[in-house]
């Protein structure tokens, strides 16, 4: 959790203003062996909404352990014609 939170820039106030957990539980969710299902569901989901990609064991790699990977963002092409106005074109 903390290298998804960490490769967003992320703070664990962001995280916690993200999810509606508080920072305590997040700080004790990084560091902890065994963490409420819950908490962990919702800490994936917001980290998945951010471009984390959570992966298994040698899901990527035969013999790799679990990881995380930022999805490729695609190109900002900007706003498009038909949608540019004057409160947006600055």
């Amino acid at each position: 959790m903390r290298a998804g939170r960490a490769m967003t820039g992320l703070s664990v106030a962001d995280l916690a203003d993200a999810t509606g957990l508080s920072t305590t539980v997040i700080d004790e969710a990084e560091t902890a062996t065994a963490v409420d299902p819950a908490v962990v569901e919702r800490l994936r989901l917001a980290l998945e909404a951010k471009g984390v990609v959570f992966l298994a064991a040698g899901e990527d790699n035969p013999g790799a352990g679990p990881g995380v990977r930022l999805r490729q963002r695609g190109i900002d092409e900007g706003i498009r014609p038909q949608h540019l106005s004057s409160a947006n074109d600055g």
